[in-house]
């Protein structure tokens, strides 16, 4: 088995087909969304490939060691994940292929008009091994 990381973005990613932001979704619309992915993760805890799973707020810092124990909070210049990443799944699979068949169901989570978003989602394996360095 091994794990991938299935990232849902705010933006970042090329726009979905069903492009209507969350916030212009009605009350209902976001029950059903999230209704499809707690449906979707239950269905893979009984196939033993869900590990966990969360929706993330918008809000978010940037907080590096300044020394002396001061961590300032800085918005700096870089691409900020609290506008990128939306939530994310860990899944826990036998394959790549299952990896990415998983994303292709979970991507048509309905949006606004209660029709599938068929949005971006990004796969990233976990990390199994540390780097080799090369001299």
């Amino acid at each position: 088995m091994a794990k991938y990381l299935l990232l849902k973005h705010y933006r970042g990613a090329p726009a979905s087909v069903n492009d209507v932001p969350m916030d212009q979704w009605t009350p209902q619309e976001i029950s059903d969304h999230v209704r499809y992915m707690n449906d979707f993760a239950a269905r893979l805890e009984k196939t033993g490939e869900f590990v966990d799973g969360q929706a993330l707020a918008p809000e978010g810092s940037w907080v590096r060691y300044d020394g002396e124990g001061r961590p300032p909070v800085t918005d700096g210049p870089f691409a900020e994940t609290k506008d990128l990443i939306a939530g994310w799944m860990v899944i826990d699979v036998d394959s790549h292929e299952r990896a990415v068949e998983l994303a292709g169901e979970l991507s048509a989570a309905p949006g606004a008009g209660g029709r599938p978003i068929h949005e971006w989602l990004e796969v990233r394996p976990f990390l199994t091994a540390h780097p080799t360095v090369t001299e």
